[in-house]
């Protein structure tokens, strides 16, 4: 079975490629009757456009999303919301050396190796230009979790390199991520990571760096166990998007250096009635359901593949040779994947609310 659809109620569909004609997703099985507009899911893919800053990709794409189906009169019908938008500066001929040539740590080589073919045009289906119908997806996710549930997701650049801001998540905003050119809500740390970032560009290189995410308002009981886990489809929606390797929730492969008295959560009664805990070292999550505090979970990015510096690889054929790559590249994907982060994080959300919904008339 294709991998390109992700979710089981609330499902999505992407299709694209970097330099064809349009990239776009249809979301099957969002409930009807939510009001969405373009202009509030346009609000998240200018987010995740390129071009916004000197330290992301200068590819200049308006990324302008058109709703096809699923949504009349300004509200969801209940039936598939196709969504796209047209791919409009597209400079396939500055990948014309990438032709033959199997750029190190990318996607080159095992699409050759399992399609027997690849699109090298800005490399096709394994562009993260696919995550734009992620995004769009997201923004309707969002805005259901939001006005049903009151839920908040809020992820932001922790780090870059070995440059880490200590604030604490529960004090991030919305507001003071997007003021940051890096989103990194911490001013101080923000400029240091800038700093870093234009150096490495200027060395014709790049870097990774983590961000983390912070949600609340999720209700005690989302989850499906035991194979569809809350954190184990959150950790699959993060570790597919481009250029991540690692997933983490709560505190994470910290807890390896504790012991069971130091990790446990207490739990204790709240004035509202309910059962909380006192500590979150779980992450909001406990035995794969959801806990009712909040969910908290790093995701690690590597530095991007394509860089300018001078590397050794081989020909799709095997000959050696030296790649200096060119084109248009972020040098670090961070600034520009908060929103794929907080996109994906909402759809796995909502698939699970349904899903609950369904279970539990």
């Amino acid at each position: 079975m294709a991998g390109n659809s992700f979710g089981e109620l609330f499902r999505i569909s992407t299709f694209g490629e970097s330099h064809g004609g349009a990239v776009g997703v249809v979301v099957d099985g969002c409930p009807p009757g939510l009001a969405i507009s373009n202009s509030e899911i346009q609000a998240q893919l200018d987010r995740r456009k390129p071009g916004q800053s000197d330290i992301t990709t200068p590819r200049k794409e308006e990324d302008a999303i058109s709703i096809l189906s699923g949504v009349f009169e300004g509200h969801t019908t209940g039936t598939p919301i196709l969504m796209l938008a047209h791919n409009k500066d597209t400079r396939s001929e500055d990948y014309h050396h990438l032709r033959d040539v199997l750029r190190p740590s990318h996607a080159d080589f095992t699409y050759e190796a399992k399609y027997g073919r690849r699109d090298w045009r800005g490399s096709g289906r394994a562009s993260a230009r696919e995550t734009l119908a992620r995004v769009a997806a997201g923004a309707i996710a969002q805005k259901y979790l939001q006005l049903q549930l009151g839920v908040r997701i809020t992820s932001y650049v922790e780090q870059v390199g070995s440059i880490k801001t200590s604030i604490a998540p529960s004090a991030v905003t919305a507001d003071a991520v997007d003021a940051s050119l890096v989103r990194c809500p911490d001013p101080k740390v923000a400029a240091q990571m800038i700093e870093l970032i234009r150096a490495v560009q200027a060395d014709g290189d790049s870097i990774g760096g983590i961000i983390r995410c912070f949600i609340t308002g999720v209700p005690q009981g989302l989850g499906e166990p035991v194979f569809d886990k809350l954190h184990a489809d959150l950790g699959k929606a993060m570790l597919s998007i481009n250029a991540v390797k690692g997933f983490d929730i709560g505190s994470g492969f910290d807890a390896a250096h504790l012991r069971g008295s130091q990790h446990n959560d207490p739990f204790e009664p709240s004035a509202s009635g309910t059962i909380r805990t006192r500590t979150n070292n779980a992450g909001g999550v406990l035995g794969g359901i959801s806990t009712g505090e909040p969910i908290t979970f790093r995701v690690a990015f590597k530095p991007v593949a394509t860089i300018a510096k001078e590397q050794d690889t081989v020909t799709k054929d095997g000959l050696p040779t030296k790649l200096s790559a060119s084109g248009r590249h972020d040098p670090c994907v961070l600034p520009r994947a908060v929103p794929i982060v907080d996109a994906m994080a909402a759809v796995v959300l909502i698939d699970h609310f349904l899903r609950n919904k369904a279970q539990n008339l």
